[in-house]
């Protein structure tokens, strides 16, 4: 009998149908104001000035937890994604990062050289 999978398992593959196939696809804005439709921003805010800090990472979180493939090159933009990660990391659920970091080397490497 096999075994069913956990929910975590479940959520990972969830997330990792989303993902781009390399972070150069990330071509979102770097410095805007920007309003992230209801499918995203569901609850709460939903126009972040990135030039903001803490309005940066609650608009990163939100397009990692919940964004579509579509999303994610719409919305995230590699460079800035990038320089963030040590700290972003921090925010997001295990199993987003996991498979954030298991599929890209750069987000994996940048982990380790802040811890």
């Amino acid at each position: 009998m096999a075994s069913q999978p956990s929910l975590s398992d479940l959520r990972r593959a969830k997330y990792a149908r989303r993902l781009p196939a390399a972070l150069s696809e990330l071509a979102g804005p770097e410095h805007a104001t920007v309003s992230l439709p209801l499918h995203l921003a569901w609850s709460g805010l939903t126009t972040f000035d990135l030039d903001q800090p803490r309005l940066r990472m609650s608009y990163y979180r939100i397009v990692l937890a919940e964004g579509q493939h579509d999303d994610l090159a719409r919305y995230l933009h590699h460079g800035l994604l990038v320089s963030l990660w040590p700290i972003l990391r921090t925010l997001l659920s295990r199993d987003v990062r996991d498979v954030w970091e298991r599929s890209f080397d750069e987000l994996a490497h940048r982990a380790r050289a802040a811890a």
